[in-house]
């Protein structure tokens, strides 16, 4: 909270419960018929009341400032949340490119996997080959190779199980 909404609320709340002595004053002089007690207890009610409005007054600049520096707080905060996207984002970019222009593996398919390509048609290479004759379909049979870190192919020992999680 606040410094000046604190201290207004607290001189107004004073100022209210102070008020209530000079009014039990005002109403103890109205009883006896005493008219000059009476007009200087209600001088004492008129400048506390009067008090208590000046901080009431207080408590709502207060409350305005307070509201203003939320406001400025949480653009700011909008502000940092959006540059560090955009470092991430900038950051992020820069991975991909380095990925793209970095050690990537690259696959060429020979002359005759092109033109074993070529002779499938359109429904075995999207992966539906249940109607294509067995002929068509086994064109090429090869056995499984696992290629090295250095690029050398070399066979699977018999009985080892491959699988790939991707």
């Amino acid at each position: 909270m606040h410094a000046k909404t604190m201290e207004g609320l607290a001189g107004a709340s004073m100022n209210m419960k102070m008020m209530s002595t000079p009014f039990r004053v005002y109403q103890e002089a109205e009883r006896r018929g005493d008219t000059s007690v009476m007009e200087r207890a209600m001088g004492y009610v008129g400048e506390t009341a009067d008090k208590a409005e000046d901080y009431q007054k207080k408590v709502e600049k207060g409350m305005k400032e307070e509201a203003k520096e939320a406001r400025e707080k949480a653009k700011s905060e909008q502000e940092n949340a959006i540059r560090k996207r955009k470092e991430e984002h900038g950051e992020q970019e820069k991975r991909i490119a380095e990925s793209r222009n970095g050690n990537t593996d690259t696959v060429s398919i020979s002359e005759n996997g092109k033109t074993i390509l070529g002779e499938r048609s359109d429904l075995a290479q999207a992966g539906t080959v249940s109607n294509m004759p067995a002929e068509t379909v086994d064109v090429v049979k090869t056995e499984p190779v696992i290629y090295t870190k250095t690029g050398e192919a070399t066979k699977p020992e018999s009985g080892t199980n491959i699988s790939v999680s991707a």
